[in-house]
């Protein structure tokens, strides 16, 4: 005689204090094999639509849920995908990397943030990332180590993408914002305010990715006979260090000689800019445009100026790059962005 399936009920079902639910022990409720239980988690497994809702039921009023991590060891892919970054000071970074796992976590995959600083030094994360075997890793960092392109792409041949950055490398694809016409689009805003005194306040500098913004907008200047006059170094994507460059510039400069405008190579460089123009009594007194269009450039304090990258975007492109059924097939991109015009452009007489 052919067995009948349990009855439901709405009522959750308790196991013994203290005791993890396994597969087995919902496919004895549900009066099914375990792997039956195992196809019922698994898309695209056949399996009878009543007899998954049975078990779905079943394994929820149980608070079962799938081992990812034993799955993982039997198909061999942990759907497990690193990020790697460097400058988690930068509110931008902050922003991609919350779209990033927004996204990814959509398509059904985890995230491993590998962290980088002079304490976790990258052959401790790649270490991580190769016991966690990762299927995938997406740079949004400054510097590309050369150990980390060594992992990816000759140890483990994991599809290894740059974003936000140029990788400086042939071999290795980024998905980027148009850095060169953005410097350029802003040098044209500049000079059409008249400036003559033109500076550039940079980041760090990196290794193997490249921004392009400086270049484009110095370039700009130059074809209409206007010389870059001064560029800052910020040792870090902090408002303190955006700051402190600025401050120390005027502090060395006598009013007269002083600059006009200033790019700043991100948003929280030129606030930190903003900054010191107040702490040295003289806000307004240098144009200030930053790049990104963070949350707290439209603060009524900033009114900021600022270049805006198409961020949603090009996070789906990073991940295609790696993730993607066709990765390989799509070579790098640099995407347009949009200038966004407050205040902070215009200089107080």
């Amino acid at each position: 005689m052919k067995s009948k399936p349990p009855a439901e009920t709405s009522q959750p079902v308790r196991e013994p204090h203290g005791k993890k639910v396994t597969a087995k022990d919902v496919a004895e409720r549900a009066g099914v094999s375990k792997w039956t239980v195992s196809r019922a988690f698994t898309d695209g497994a056949s399996v009878a639509p009543e007899v998954r809702e049975r078990i779905l039921k079943m394994a929820a009023a149980m608070g079962y849920s799938p081992n990812l991590l034993a799955r993982s060891l039997s198909t061999r892919s942990t759907r497990l995908i690193a990020l790697v970054v460097d400058e988690l000071g930068n509110p931008n970074q902050l922003r991609t990397l919350n779209e990033t796992t927004r996204q990814l976590q959509a398509l059904g995959f985890s995230t491993l943030l590998l962290n980088i600083s002079p304490e976790y030094s990258p052959a401790t994360a790649l270490r991580l990332a190769d016991q966690f075997q990762v299927g995938g890793i997406i740079f949004l960092g400054t510097t590309l180590k050369n150990e980390l392109i060594q992992f990816a792409q000759q140890v483990r041949h994991i599809p290894l993408v740059v974003i936000l950055r140029n990788s400086g490398q042939a071999d290795i694809p980024f998905v980027s914002t148009d850095g060169y016409a953005a410097g350029a689009e802003i040098a044209d805003l500049f000079l059409a305010q008249g400036y003559g005194r033109i500076g550039y306040m940079a980041g760090p500098l990196s290794e193997r990715t490249e921004l392009r913004r400086m270049e484009g907008f110095r370039d700009r200047l130059q074809e209409h006979g206007v010389a870059l006059s001064v560029v800052m170094e910020a040792s870090h994507y902090r408002r303190d260090d955006g700051m402190q460059a600025l401050l120390r510039y005027l502090e060395a400069t006598p009013r007269a000689d002083r600059l006009e405008a200033i790019f700043c190579e991100n948003d929280i460089l030129a606030i930190g800019a903003i900054d010191a123009l107040v702490l040295s009594n003289a806000p307004g007194k240098i144009a200030i445009v930053g790049f990104d269009d963070i949350e707290l450039a439209n603060a009524p304090s900033y009114q900021l100026t600022t270049f805006r990258q198409p961020i949603e975007y090009l996070v789906g492109e990073a991940i295609r790059r790696i993730a993607g059924p066709d990765r390989a097939g799509h070579p790098s991109l640099m995407a347009p962005g949009t200038l966004v015009i407050r205040a902070s452009h215009r200089r107080k007489p």
